[in-house]
């Protein structure tokens, strides 16, 4: 068994990761970045339409209030204050570093208009931002000598229940199936999200929640998994994005009878109403039997009085995807779009350091989270676009600041073999399952049931349905057969591990559901369809225990200078 030292270990190599390792490492602590994928595979390069910044605003007193309205005031304001201000000085420093941003005639960084935004605010490079970021950071990262763990799989975490203190991770090689411990005196998850648990969702395939499925196994909790975000235009059938750039370059919404219905639902914003809303729409032009498209299952997304020449220099990408999966010319034919599962709101409970809460009361000692994986609730329960590379930059910085001012506090806990025991363990029993049950068929049955009785809309009903599936379901994991049995590339083993972890916060994403009986930004239950702050201004807490039994507890939001009003668009 190898056990690898560490000052800090990174557990995903995305924007957060990227930027909290380059702050880490400029301080000359040893630092690995452990990945299951190539950096420059990380969903952070998905990300098409923007970052927002306050550029050339007095202030951005502004910006955070488009982000705690567009929030629906569950987003901690304090938490919200620091993403907002920070965020100029952030594009400069991507900039510094060589992020090529689209430019305005004047030559200064060009934005654009976003969801939800009282103002363009929204910096881009082209509808390539993300990945622009991405291989700046990447690149500054490399330069600086930090150490790339590619190609792992993090399958536990290292956790003292008894003194709180994460020390390292137990990983798995997915070339050979070698388990090893990364010990660390501080460990920092950037995981990214879990919106794979759905059935049409716009995720990449490594997406799979691991990371707070980790912290749930070790008694922590997950703060407010209830609030999944279902982007308004992902391509009809797959859910591959279209990005919010699109509407925010002027793109119109049509239903079946060639309505533009956004002007029933948002008159002010009307297509740049913030995704909730949209998606909430789009859907119900569909179920009202309104939709367009062969099996009226869809609505248009017009992009043709923008011109080619438009769509060529600003939405380059979003034109191949059109061409490459549907066989359209956006500058000529209207897109067929639905919502997709896109985003996660909720994740591991983080102060506005980045350290861990191990549960609304208590902080976890050397454990940090960034990124989507993280629940700062500078959210809320809905994210405004382009908030979302923002936050993975400004927080993944953070984390790397507060650790790197932490490390002299950390007691390290050494680990031994008998760490890794549990991922042994976990990996050989399901080599060795002689069951009847596939995973691919029981990961179609969650994502299937998932979208159905979880989605854009739940009720009570159909939130008590999907209870009942997850728990049948987790019992038939119980007897999966992999037909592979050899330990070299073992991608089905991959997947099953990380159906697991599907399975344990798809529990919590429902169990918040249910117990939330409010409608509230991306959370609507079609059965108590308004806002109520009296009970339900409050975060969710939500823990599982070995046998899959949720518990909740609640937290109050953080309230500053803006206090909850009606949200009108």
């Amino acid at each position: 068994m190898n056990i690898y030292r560490y000052d800090v270990a990174i557990v995903g190599a995305g924007l957060a990761g990227l930027s909290a390792a380059i702050e880490i490492k400029k301080a000359g602590l040893k630092t690995c970045v452990i990945s299951k994928l190539h950096p420059l595979r990380s969903h952070s390069g998905a990300a098409q339409g923007g970052i927002n910044a306050a550029l050339n605003e007095a202030d951005t007193r502004s910006h955070e209030f488009d982000t705690i309205k567009g929030g629906d005031y569950l987003g901690d304001q304090d938490a919200i204050k620091t993403l907002c201000q920070k965020a100029p000085a952030t594009i400069r420093r991507l900039e510094k570093m060589g992020a090529v941003f689209s430019r305005a005639e004047d030559g200064s960084i060009a934005q654009r208009a976003f969801g939800g935004q009282s103002k363009p605010r929204a910096c881009y490079a082209k509808d390539r931002t993300g990945l622009t970021c991405l291989q700046t950071i990447y690149e500054q990262a490399d330069r600086l000598g930090v150490e790339f763990v590619e190609e792992w799989f993090a399958g536990d975490l290292l956790y003292d229940p008894l003194s709180r203190a994460a020390y390292g991770v137990s990983a798995m090689k997915l070339a050979t199936g070698e388990i090893a411990i990364f010990n660390a005196k501080a460990t920092l998850f950037a995981t990214g999200g879990y919106a794979r648990c759905y059935a049409i969702n716009s995720n990449a395939h490594a997406n799979t929640g691991d990371g707070l499925s980790l912290c749930l196994r070790k008694g922590l909790a997950l703060e407010d998994m209830e609030f999944v975000q279902f982007h308004p235009t992902g391509l009809a059938g797959s859910g591959i994005l279209i990005s919010e750039a699109a509407r925010g370059e002027g793109g119109r919404l049509y239903n079946g009878l060639n309505e533009r219905f956004m002007e029933k639902y948002a008159p002010q914003k009307l297509e740049l109403a913030p995704r909730d809303v949209v998606s909430r729409a789009i859907e119900r032009e569909i179920a009202l039997g309104r939709g367009a498209g062969e099996n009226k299952d869809a609505i248009w997304l017009d992009l043709t009085h923008l011109g080619g020449d438009l769509i060529a220099s600003k939405l380059p990408e979003l034109s191949d995807l059109a061409r490459s999966f549907l066989g359209i010319d956006m500058a000529v034919d209207r897109v067929p779009i639905r919502a997709t599962a896109h985003y996660s709101m909720g994740g591991i409970p983080v102060d506005n350091d980045c350290r861990v809460r191990a549960s609304a009361a208590f902080i976890a000692s050397g454990l940090y989270a960034a990124g989507e994986c993280a629940c700062a609730s500078v959210h809320g329960a809905n994210r405004l676009g382009a908030n979302s590379l923002l936050e993975a930059a400004v927080f993944g910085q953070i984390a790397g600041e507060t650790i790197v001012k932490d490390m002299r506090d950390l007691e390290p806990i050494k680990a031994d073999a008998a760490d890794a025991q549990g991922f042994a363990d976990e990996t050989r029993k399901l080599l060795n399952s002689r069951g009847d049950e596939s995973v691919a068929f029981l990961r179609e049955e969650l994502q299937q049931s998932m979208s159905a009785n979880a989605g854009v809309f739940r009720d009570r009903v159909s939130l008590e349905k999907q209870t009942e599936i997850i728990a049948a379901l987790r019992d038939r994991f119980l007897r999966v057969s992999l037909r592979d049995k050899s330990r070299v590339f073992n991608t089905e083993l991959q997947e099953a591990l990380e159906f697991g972890h599907m399975l344990d916060y798809s529990a919590l994403i429902v169990a918040g559901a249910l117990k939330r009986e409010e409608s509230r930004g991306a959370h609507y239950r079609a059965d108590f369809p308004n806002r109520n702050d009296a009970a339900f201004l409050r975060h969710t807490f939500g823990y599982l225990d070995a046998e899959g039994k949720t518990r909740l507890e609640y937290a109050d939001v953080t309230i500053g200078e803006y206090q909850p009003e009606a949200r009108e668009y």
